[in-house]
Formats: structure tokens, C-alpha cells, sequence
């Protein structure tokens, strides 16, 4: 973070911050093989438009209605995506002429779970694509001395041991707050292969992390960076 944050503060021409700024730029060049993180961690497929809203996002410049609004945006994309990974079944439906149809449909037992605080901004997209879903809740605190992660609260559907879990968490840097989260998941009987990460940015730390500790888990990711947009809670939430 003081290499992002050096970055910010840099005007072009300030000789002392060049260095770090070439660092950075050889950082965001650099391009992580999905190859090394397993078949498990998918991205969002990338377009202009998903640039765009991962830029805006980054902008220290965005005002925060902007900020919320194209947040949603990105969520909502992540969101629909994240439903990909879900099971579905074949299904034959009668069309209001009378014809028959072969479709698809959702198999039962889907719930989401966020990772309080930021991971409640990414509730509403799924209700929107899912109004009925249930939708659980961990707090994952660091303590003020050891800044070690602890799980202080957690409330789930009461068969979630039987059902694909949505874990919404936008911003990962360390990976440490999802472990945590995951393994109280665990706890209550969640399989690894059940559960279905969705984040909107991530950085290949984190992701080699989640994957090695959860090698049957999936993991939705709209970017892999080495900087990770820290901000996002206190931006969405107005607490900046």
C-alpha cells in the first residue's frame, strides 16, 4: 500500500517518486498465468466496459455517488457470472402458443453469505438476480495487538450444509479475512466444491492463497492485481 499510495501523491516530474513509479508500472505490465492458480479461479471476461468500471473504481478522483453506482455495476456483472458456476437442470416448459421449449432452470438449494462490511454491498446484486435467496453473514475482525483475523460473528440458513454458497467479498489483498471466513463455512459441514467465491478485485497473493488453503473451492475475480483498491468499503459506505 505505500507503493500505491506514493504513486498517488507522485507529480509528473517529481525525480524522487520516479522510481517507485517505474516499479509500479512494471508491476501493472506484468501478467499473471491463470495457469498457476489451477483450473478453480475464473476471471470475468474482460471488455472495455469492465475496464472502464474497474477504473473508475480505482480513481481517487470519483466522487462517492459515482463510486456507488458503477460499484453496483461491476457487482452485478461479478453477481450474474458467479450464477454461471451454479448447477442448473434441464427442463421442458409449455410457451403461452402452446409450444414446448427445452430450457434450463437453477437447481434448488443456493444461498449467499457476506463477509461483513464490505461484503454487504454485493447483497442487493443478488437479490436482484435472486429475490428469494437467503443470504448469511460473517464478521471477521483483526485484533488491535496480534492483527491476527477472528471470526467474532456468524449466521447461516440452518441446512447449509446442503446447499452452493455464494461468499461475497469484493476487495482481497492477503486472503487472510477469506480463510478465515471459509473455514467457519467448513465448520458447519460446507464442502470446499459447494462454495463459490465472488470478488470483484484480487491480487495474485491473495488468489495463490485461497487456492492452496482451498484447492476445490471456485473463485470469481473481475481483476488480478497487485494492487488491491483498499478504499472500497469506506468509499461505498460513505465512511471515508
Amino acid at each position: 500500500m505505500e507503493l500505491f499510495e506514493n504513486k498517488e501523491n507522485c507529480e509528473i516530474g517529481a525525480g524522487d517518486c520516479l522510481p517507485q513509479f517505474k516499479k509500479i508500472v512494471l508491476q501493472e505490465l506484468r501478467t499473471d498465468s491463470l495457469e498457476e492458480f489451477g483450473p478453480n479461479l475464473k476471471l470475468l471476461p474482460s471488455n472495455d466496459q469492465v475496464r472502464e468500471l474497474q477504473t473508475i473504481l480505482r480513481d481517487r478522483n470519483t466522487t462517492r455517488s459515482d463510486f456507488k453506482f458503477y460499484a453496483d455495476r461491476l457487482i452485478r456483472l461479478v453477481i450474474e457470472e458467479s450464477l454461471n458456476q451454479l448447477p442448473f437442470s434441464k427442463c421442458t416448459i409449455t410457451t403461452p402458443t402452446g409450444a414446448q421449449y427445452n430450457g434450463l432452470r437453477y437447481e434448488r438449494g443456493n444461498c449467499g453469505v457476506s463477509i461483513v462490511r464490505s461484503g454487504e454491498a454485493m447483497e442487493q446484486g443478488l437479490r436482484d438476480c435472486c429475490r428469494s435467496i437467503r443470504i448469511g453473514k460473517i464478521l471477521v475482525e483483526s485484533d488491535a495487538e496480534t492483527h491476527e483475523a477472528r471470526v467474532v460473528y456468524a449466521r447461516f440458513p440452518e441446512d447449509i450444509a446442503t446447499r452452493k454458497v455464494l461468499l461475497m467479498y469484493p476487495i482481497m489483498s492477503t486472503g487472510n479475512t477469506v480463510i478465515k471466513a471459509v473455514n467457519v463455512l467448513k465448520e458447519h459441514n460446507v464442502s470446499e466444491e459447494n462454495i463459490i467465491l465472488s470478488n470483484l478485485f484480487c491480487t495474485p497473493f491473495a488468489a495463490k492463497a485461497i487456492v492452496q488453503t482451498f484447492p476445490q473451492m471456485t473463485i470469481l475475480t473481475s481483476e488480478l492485481h497487485h494492487v488491491a483498491p483498499n478504499h472500497f468499503g469506506q468509499k461505498y459506505f460513505g465512511t471515508d
